[in-house]
């Protein structure tokens, strides 16, 4: 039997975050992980250059389902404080669109900070183990494991979501806290590329990577500007992956093919300035030319000069372009998904400490919680402060 003051189930981000800072604390800490090394999804991340946090950062980045249970733990351990533990490690990073940092090397820069971290703090970190029954005694949480048994004080579950199975995720994090009577709520796959229907990808076959900036927005409103990209299998890019975090099944987007332009008024110019070109050709002035060929083809929108086109064309032109309305067949799910929406009920846990509200000493932190950040930084920076707010609680 192994006794350690905590034991914190995934060698993620939060993880090794919280076994690190309890770890200086002066409590004995292990840290558990099936895997063959630590960090597995920091390393694959942003390219292999780990988008690792934003200076953006703020509450309102955030899905769950109790809005104000990030505020605690993001305004103790902040997107600068991260920035300032990678500085005094010499990490070399640069900065990218909308607040992003990223490593200028590799992401496993990131993770030999957090293991130098873990090492630093006298942190035990045990990989290829692989947690077979946890229960809990009078002395605290019991850990059967495939690498012997543990005893502790504090159990801390970072086990992160379901997404990219092929990296090791696994429901156990869901199944200790339903093991100790916790809601889960229920979960799906998200900032995730969208299918679309055959008739769809019939449609736009053929215009794969090509990429399209634009206004996209979701049935509630929610928007987000970048990038859309089509694929062989529907659409992708950030915007997509964002709006994807919003969207429900059966709901259509709504994407802005030109959010800085107002179509009609350009249509009125190029009726005054070349009356007699074609709105094809006008059009493939900005936007794709194989993509307006393909609306053009389908009759989506008129094969005229421009001079010739009705009021009522030019609005139905216009509204088509600022407002064209696509249906989703789904998802690509969990197997490029970048994080699991849903997951351990946050009204369960201390939004201080992280700690089962109806469970002393066990805790929930990262992705098996019910809290999902944008794309660009934002997961891994809820990792980082969870993982920091736990750390000093356990």
């Amino acid at each position: 039997m192994k006794e350690f003051d905590v034991v914190v189930i995934g060698a993620g981000a939060a993880g090794l975050m919280c076994g690190a800072t309890a770890g200086y604390r002066g409590k004995s800490v292990a840290i558990l992980d099936m895997g063959k090394k630590a960090g597995r999804k920091i390393l694959i991340s942003g390219g292999g250059r780990c988008n690792f946090t934003n200076e953006n950062t703020k509450p309102e980045n955030y899905l769950c389902r109790n809005p104000h249970f990030v505020k605690s733990c993001l305004s103790r351990y902040t997107q600068f404080d991260f920035i300032d533990l990678v500085d005094r490690h010499g990490l070399a990073f640069h900065h990218k669109t909308l607040g992003q940092l990223f490593c200028d090397n590799s992401a496993q820069d990131i993770v030999d900070i957090l293991m130098t971290e873990c090492e630093w703090a006298g942190v035990e970190v045990t990989l290829r183990t692989e947690v077979l029954k946890v229960s809990k005694n009078e002395d605290g949480y019991y850990l059967n494991t495939s690498n012997g048994d543990y005893q502790c004080q504090s159990l801390v579950v970072a086990s992160g979501g379901l997404t990219m199975p092929k990296l090791g995720a696994t429901p156990i994090g869901y199944q200790i806290a339903e093991q100790f009577n916790l809601a889960v709520l229920p979960t799906t796959a998200a900032l995730v590329p969208f299918t679309l229907h055959d008739h769809d990808k019939q449609r736009f076959d053929g215009l794969s990577g090509m990429s399209i900036d634009c206004l996209v927005s979701s049935e509630n409103e929610q928007s987000f500007r970048e990038n859309i990209l089509f694929t062989h299998r529907g659409l992708s890019g950030p915007a997509i992956l964002q709006i994807s975090s919003y969207w429900q099944a059966g709901q259509a987007v709504s994407i802005n093919l030109l959010p800085d332009l107002t179509l009609s008024e350009l249509i009125a110019s190029w009726r005054q300035n070349s009356p007699k070109k074609s709105l094809k050709n006008c059009l493939s002035e900005i936007l794709p030319k194989r993509f307006i060929e393909i609306l053009i083809n389908e009759q989506a929108i008129p094969d005229k000069a421009v001079n010739q086109l009705t009021h009522t064309e030019i609005k139905q032109i216009h509204d088509y372009f600022h407002n064209w309305m696509i249906k989703p067949n789904g998802t690509e799910g969990y197997r490029t998904a970048e994080v699991t929406l849903g997951g351990v009920d946050t009204d369960e846990l201390s939004s201080k400490t992280f700690e089962a509200k109806k469970a002393k000493g066990l805790y929930f932190i990262g992705e098996v919680t019910e809290v999902t950040g944008w794309l660009g930084g934002y997961n891994f920076q809820y990792a980082w402060s969870s993982g920091v707010a736990c750390g000093l609680a356990v």
